[in-house]
């Protein structure tokens, strides 16, 4: 895993998107003047062992490009980390900066894209030339047992990495859907959310009791199962 993540960290596969958080951190934010930003590729972050997965979209420009830890220091990661401590995921209710503190167990956390995309929103080659990264992530995760998908992208983006390790989908193939459960070959488990960005928490689409049942459903998941196997042993 130690091997990917350099391999992300040094990623310029996609020259608008390294113009595009490079910009971000050379001329910042006046909340942000005194912060030298990351800009550069995000890691993901958690615990190897985990049974819960949470995959989300992309780092924020003054989030995780800032910090250089994925839903780190913006409001999508306050909404994560309270969800995640609340439910027994992570040790603290904050994600400020690296080296503030937070573990997570039980859980990893990755997202589709490791680069801030200009208006959130990455074009389909750029989403296929970051999904290597989180195929060979999922491959070294193999007691994964629930994923949670943070929007659209990420639920599709999952879906495609399934396949390309070899799970099985049904059919028809699964849509995405607030509350969606999809229940995969090998004991997998896949819900799918909103994602908690400013656009869906401050217009009401997304609610924190929302939110925060998707984290419930997983944690009862997890317990209901007891400890597992996870789907890589299993299918093994």
């Amino acid at each position: 895993m130690a091997r990917v993540q350099v391999e992300v960290i040094h990623c310029t596969r996609c020259p608008r998107l390294v113009l595009h958080r490079e910009q971000v951190a050379a001329q910042r934010v006046r909340r942000y003047r005194d912060w030298e930003y990351w800009g550069r590729p995000i890691p993901s972050f958690g615990d190897p062992e985990a049974a819960l997965l949470v995959v989300g979209l992309a780092p924020a420009a003054h989030g995780g490009n800032r910090t250089g830890r994925i839903f780190t220091g913006d409001r999508s990661g306050d909404w994560l980390t309270r969800a995640l401590y609340t439910f027994g995921f992570a040790n603290q209710p904050r994600s400020i900066a690296r080296g503030d503190g937070l573990k997570l167990t039980n859980c990893y956390v990755t997202a589709a894209l490791r680069c801030p995309p200009p208006q959130n929103r990455p074009t389909r080659r750029e989403l296929e030339n970051c999904r290597p990264y989180l195929v060979q992530e999922v491959r070294l995760l193999p007691t994964i047992r629930v994923t949670v998908a943070l929007g659209r992208i990420a639920f599709d983006t999952f879906l495609r990495v399934c396949q390309e390790i070899g799970v099985v989908l049904p059919r028809p193939r699964p849509q995405f859907a607030h509350g969606a459960r999809v229940r995969l070959a090998h004991g997998l488990t896949l819900l799918a959310s909103y994602h908690p960005s400013q656009q869906n928490t401050l217009t009401g689409r997304l609610t924190r009791p929302m939110f925060h049942a998707i984290f419930r459903e997983a944690r009862r998941l997890l317990s209901r199962e007891g400890s597992g196997v996870g789907w890589a042993r299993s299918s093994s």
